[in-house]
C-alpha cells in the first residue's frame, strides 16, 4: 500500500481478493516489486466521506477479520418517496417525520425521540438573547456547551450524512446537519469563545457581511440577521458568518435552534442568490415547537461522543410569536358523505391518533386538535381531515361508482361563441397577444406612465393601498403592458376581455360591465397609419362577428380620460347604439412610455355589443367582368367627418356603384385654411358586362353634383 499514513500495526478497512471497491475489482497486482493481495481503503473509496488524504484508521475495539457490516449499523434499505408529497409537508423534510408516516401505514409504534433532559440545568445562567423583529423571527432557542474534546464524527454518522448528500466536516458541523436531516430543523453552532450573546434584528442601512463560503455579501434592510450585540454573525435561516465559524480548535459552542418566517427567508435567499439546505426548509414554514426538541436531540448525540462535555448555560428560549391552536369539529356522517364509503369511527380515531392528532371523541362526533407540525400551513379545515383519513385508508380501497348527479348538455351560448371568435380573429388575423390583468387599477404603473387613476369603488381589504381602486376601463392596464414591452418590440398588438366597474347601481351593487380592450403600437408606422390600422381592426372585427360595419362619431364624453387624444378619437356606433370608442394615445402619455412609439387603442362594451343582432350574411356571385376604380379628392370643411360624407352617398342609389373606401385625409392649414382634403375610392362594376367610360363618368358626375349641394366640391 502506498498511502501516506500507512504504518505497521494500524487497523484499516480491507478489501480482499475478489472484492470490489466502486468500479474496481480487487485482483493480485505488483506494487514496488512486491505482491499486493488486496486493497486498504480510504473513507472516500468506501463512499463514507470525501476524505482521501490517507487510509481510514479504525480503533483497536474492532476485532481483525470482522465484516464491516457487523460493526457498522448501516442497512442499505431505500424508501422511495414521491417528492410531490413533501411540498406542503414541512414535517416530512426530516427522517423522523417520514418514520411517523411509515409507522401509521404499517400499524407499528413510532419510537420516541431519544433526547437529553435539560431541566436539571435550569439553575445555570441564561444567555443574553433578544428578538427585535418578531414578524421575521418567531422563536429562538439556544444553549452553550464547553469542554468538547472529541472533534471527529463516528463512522456511522459520516456514512449516513454522505448517503444523504452531505459532506462530513467536523463533529459539531456534522451534528447540526444530522439533526436537520433527522428532524427537519436547521441548527447552527457558533464558537462560544467569539459569540457571547444573541440579538436577532434587521439593520437600518445596508451592510457588508462575509459568509462561511468566504464571499462578501451586501445585506439590505429587509434581511434578518443574527448578531452578537450589534455585530452580525449569521444570515438568519440561510448561512453563518466566517467570523464565528467552528474550527478544529473549537471546544466551546453556542448552539442555535430557531424558527424564522418562511417568506422572509425565501426572499432574502433569492435576493442574495444563496439558497441553502436550511433556507429550503424554512421556506416550508417549520413548526416553532421543534426548536427545543432539536437542541435536546443534539445534546444527546453530543454527550454520547463527548461524555465529559459540560453545559455552561440554561436552555434560553424566546418565543416571540405562536401559531393559534387549530381545533376542528366533524362527525362520521361528514366523512361518509365526502368519501362515499363507510369508514368506522374506531378506524377514524385510530388513524388520527396515530398521526399525532389529539382526538376527543363522543360516539360518532369528533373534536380534533391539529398537531403543531401540521398546523403551520397544512391542516386548517374539515376537508383536510378527510384527506388524512382517506390517504391512510387507501385510495385503492375506494369502490368505483357512477355519479348520481343529473348530467345535462351544456347550453349553447352565442355570447361565448362571439367572444371566442373575437379572440381567434384578433390572434390569427392581426397576430395579437391575449393578456390578463386584475380587476383593480395598478396605480403605481399608472403614475409611471402619467395615467390618472379615476375615483371608483374601493377594495376595503386590498393587499396594498396602491391597488385598492377598481378599474373603470381596460385601457390603463393594456397601456401598462405596452410600457413593459416598449423596449423589446418595434410593433405589438394586445387585447383582453375582462370586467370593469362603472360605479354603483341603485341597489348599491357594482355596475359591472364586460369589455373588450385592444391596443396596437408601432415604431414602424407613423401616427396616422396606426390610427387607421386600429380603425381597420375594428371594422373587420365587428363585421366578422355581426356582418355589419360600424359608424364613427365625435363626442366630448370620451375626452374625460387623460390618456385619450383630444382630437383623434371617435365613438363607435353599431345600429345607432354606442358600443365603444377608439383613439390615439394622448401625446403626453405616449412621451412617458416611448416618444417613438405610436399607439392607438379601442374599448368595446360587449354587453351592448352582444345585444345587437347580427345581420344575415348575403352572398353574391363574383362578376366575370372587371370593375373600375375611381379616386376622387374632395375639399370639405374641417369639421365634417368622413362618416357624414359616406352617409350622403349611402342615402342615394347610384347605378353600378359597388363599394366606397377611404384612401386618405389631408389637412394643410397654410394652404387650405378651414378645409381638408378627403380622398375616396369608388368602385364601379356590373355582373353582365364591362362598363363604358361614359357610364362611369355619368355616375361620377351625379355623385359630385349631390355632394356639391352639401357644400362638398372636387378639389
Amino acid at each position: 500500500c502506498g498511502a501516506p499514513n500507512v504504518r505497521e500495526g494500524m487497523i484499516v478497512p480491507f478489501a480482499k481478493l475478489g472484492g470490489q471497491v466502486g468500479e474496481l475489482i480487487i485482483k493480485e497486482v505488483v506494487l514496488a516489486g512486491e505482491k499486493s493481495c488486496g486493497m486498504c481503503c480510504s473513507e472516500k473509496e468506501l463512499g463514507i466521506s470525501d476524505e482521501n488524504a490517507g487510509l481510514m484508521e479504525l480503533d483497536s475495539t474492532y476485532p481483525l477479520g470482522t465484516d464491516i457490516k457487523d460493526f457498522m449499523d448501516i442497512d442499505d434499505i431505500i424508501f422511495e418517496v414521491d417528492n410531490k408529497s413533501l411540498t406542503n409537508r414541512p414535517d416530512l423534510w426530516g427522517h423522523y417525520g417520514i418514520a411517523r408516516e411509515i409507522s401509521v401505514l404499517t400499524k407499528r409504534e413510532l419510537k420516541p425521540l431519544d433526547t437529553f433532559e435539560v431541566k436539571s440545568y435550569e439553575g445555570l445562567p441564561a444567555l443574553e438573547l433578544s428578538i427585535k423583529d418578531s414578524e421575521k423571527a418567531y422563536r429562538y432557542s439556544c444553549i452553550t456547551v464547553d469542554n468538547i474534546i472529541e472533534k471527529t464524527s463516528p463512522i456511522n454518522m459520516k456514512i449516513r450524512l454522505t448517503y444523504c448528500g452531505m459532506r462530513p466536516i467536523n463533529l459539531l458541523a456534522d451534528l447540526t446537519n444530522y439533526i436537520m436531516i433527522e428532524l427537519g430543523q436547521p441548527m447552527h453552532a457558533f464558537d462560544n469563545d467569539i459569540v457571547k450573546s444573541i440579538n436577532v434584528k434587521t439593520f437600518d442601512k445596508e451592510i457588508e457581511f462575509k459568509t462561511l463560503d468566504g464571499i462578501d455579501r451586501k445585506i439590505d434592510t429587509d434581511t434578518l440577521m443574527i448578531c452578537d450585540k450589534e455585530e452580525a454573525i449569521a444570515i438568519a435561516g440561510i448561512m453563518g458568518g466566517e467570523l464565528s465559524e467552528i474550527t478544529d480548535n473549537t471546544t466551546s459552542v453556542l448552539l442555535e435552534s430557531a424558527n424564522f418566517e418562511g417568506v422572509s427567508v425565501r426572499k432574502s435567499a433569492t435576493r442574495l442568490g444563496m439558497r441553502t439546505d436550511a433556507s429550503s426548509r424554512y421556506e416550508k414554514i417549520l413548526d416553532p415547537e421543534l426548536t427545543v426538541p432539536a437542541i435536546k436531540r443534539f445534546l444527546k448525540l453530543l454527550f454520547a461522543i463527548n461524555p465529559n462535555a459540560k453545559l455552561t448555560s440554561s436552555l434560553t428560549d424566546v418565543y416571540a410569536k405562536k401559531y393559534n391552536d387549530i381545533v376542528i369539529d366533524f362527525d362520521k356522517a361528514y366523512v361518509d358523505k365526502y368519501t362515499g364509503i363507510d369508514i368506522k369511527s374506531d378506524q377514524i380515531e385510530e388513524t388520527l391518533s396515530a398521526l399525532d392528532f389529539k382526538v376527543d371523541r363522543n360516539g360518532d362526533k369528533f373534536k380534533i386538535l391539529v398537531p403543531t407540525f401540521r398546523a403551520t400551513k397544512d391542516v386548517t379545515m374539515k376537508a383536510d381531515i378527510i384527506e388524512e383519513i382517506t390517504r391512510i385508508y387507501g385510495y385503492d380501497n375506494f369502490e368505483i361508482k357512477s355519479t348520481k348527479s343529473l348530467l345535462s348538455p351544456i347550453r349553447h351560448s352565442i355570447q361565448r361563441d362571439d367572444e371566442y371568435n373575437m379572440k381567434v380573429f384578433l390572434s390569427e388575423r392581426y397576430s395579437m397577444s391575449e393578456v390578463h390583468s386584475y380587476l383593480w387599477n395598478e396605480s403605481k404603473v399608472n403614475r409611471e406612465i402619467g395615467v390618472e387613476t379615476e375615483e371608483n369603488v374601493k377594495i376595503i381589504n386590498s393587499l396594498t393601498a396602491e391597488n385598492d381602486t377598481l378599474r373603470t376601463s381596460m385601457i390603463p392596464g393594456l397601456l401598462g403592458f405596452v410600457n413593459k414591452n416598449a423596449d423589446n418590440y418595434s410593433e405589438m398588438g394586445m387585447y383582453e376581455i375582462g370586467r370593469v366597474i362603472k360605479g354603483l347601481n341603485e341597489d348599491g351593487l357594482c355596475n359591472e360591465r364586460k369589455m373588450l380592450g385592444i391596443v396596437f403600437a408601432s415604431k414602424v408606422l407613423n401616427e396616422k397609419e396606426v390610427y387607421f390600422k386600429m380603425k381597420e381592426i375594428i371594422d373587420n372585427l365587428i363585421y366578422q362577428i355581426k356582418a355589419r360595419y360600424p359608424k364613427y362619431e365625435l363626442s366630448d364624453e370620451i375626452a374625460k380620460y387623460n390618456y385619450i387624444h383630444p382630437v383623434n378619437s371617435a365613438i363607435i356606433k353599431l345600429n345607432q347604439i354606442e358600443t365603444g370608442y377608439f383613439s390615439l394615445i394622448n401625446p403626453r402619455i405616449r412621451n412617458k412610455i416611448d416618444k417613438k412609439l405610436n399607439i392607438a387603442y379601442a374599448e368595446i362594451d360587449l354587453m351592448e355589443f352582444e345585444a345587437i343582432d347580427a345581420e344575415h350574411r348575403k352572398y353574391k356571385e363574383v362578376s366575370k367582368y372587371p370593375g373600375v376604380e375611381v379616386d376622387l379628392s374632395l375639399l370639405v370643411d374641417s369639421d365634417i367627418r368622413y362618416g357624414e360624407i359616406i352617409s350622403y352617398i349611402d342615402n342615394n342609389q347610384y347605378d353600378n356603384l359597388v363599394e366606397v373606401d377611404l384612401v386618405d385625409i389631408f389637412t394643410d392649414e397654410k394652404n387650405l385654411p378651414g378645409k381638408k382634403s378627403v380622398t375616396i375610392r369608388f368602385e364601379f362594376g356590373s355582373m353582365d358586362r364591362t362598363l363604358k367610360s361614359e357610364e362611369i363618368s355619368k355616375v361620377t358626375d351625379e355623385i359630385l353634383g349631390d355632394l356639391k349641394e352639401k357644400g362638398i366640391n372636387l378639389r
